[in-house]
């Protein structure tokens, strides 16, 4: 394992102490924090990925229900983190959060339902590099807040949607480590999967006079321009940053 890995799996565990100490009022009826019930694919993710020097760090907002909840990934679609990033039951063991909504229990690997959001980011990823030793030569994905918010019904509730007194102390922790992982992996680039995680970076970091802010589209099927092209909307806007040729 590296030092960067070591510096920041110890910075990811200050977090993920940090909000499982938090609590959140209606209509936030549920919070999942991956961090805590499925720690050992999250900690496997950094020793392999997280492990010096990357020329691009890409921010997500939160984890997705069927992605990151699941498997303890950024944007962790089931078939991409076991397939792709060789993250599995085999080596990695996912738990379960306290209280669980029942229209959205956590069954680890063995979900069946896919997370467009990832499906669409990693399997963009997948086909431009191959290998994850290809991407992750020069790329690192993260989460800005590692928490999932749900109210009642099961509706799912982002971060920006929180009050004042409860997202301030969030996004506080949620920035020390972010600074954190821009100190141990030096990019060039930091780019929001949308404009929640670029707004977050651009204030966070604001102090980085050398690093380069951008962002692209979120995959989300919520978005209109999302469900046309992604993968071509994500290229073209990569390209268009300098990141890809």
């Amino acid at each position: 394992m590296s030092k960067t890995s070591d510096t920041i799996i110890a910075a990811a565990k200050t977090l993920r102490d940090a909000v499982n100490a938090m609590s959140f009022s209606d209509p936030t009826a549920y919070v999942y924090n991956p961090l805590d019930y499925a720690w050992s694919a999250h900690e496997r993710y950094l020793k392999l990925y997280a492990t010096g020097k990357k020329r691009v760090l890409m921010l997500g907002m939160n984890p997705g229900p069927f992605g990151m909840a699941q498997t303890g990934v950024p944007f962790g679609e089931i078939n991409a983190v076991t397939d792709f990033l060789n993250i599995n039951a085999k080596n990695a063991t996912i738990g379960k959060p306290p209280v669980e909504h029942p229209k959205r229990i956590v069954e680890g690997f063995a979900c069946e339902k896919s997370e467009v959001s990832g499906r669409r980011l990693w399997g963009l990823f997948a086909e431009q590099y191959q290998s994850p030793k290809a991407f992750f030569k020069e790329h690192f994905i993260t989460n800005y807040c590692p928490l999932v918010f749900m109210e009642a019904s099961s509706r799912n509730r982002t971060p920006d949607k929180l009050p004042v007194t409860e997202a301030s102390p969030l996004f506080e922790v949620c920035d020390a480590f972010l600074r954190t992982l821009v100190e141990q992996l030096k990019p060039k680039y930091v780019i929001g999967v949308g404009a929640f995680a670029e707004k977050r970076a651009m204030q966070t970091l604001a102090d980085y006079s050398d690093i380069t802010f951008g962002r692209i589209l979120h995959p989300s099927p919520a978005s209109p321009l999302a469900n046309k092209d992604w993968p071509g909307t994500a290229t073209r806007q990569l390209q268009e940053l300098g990141i890809w040729e």
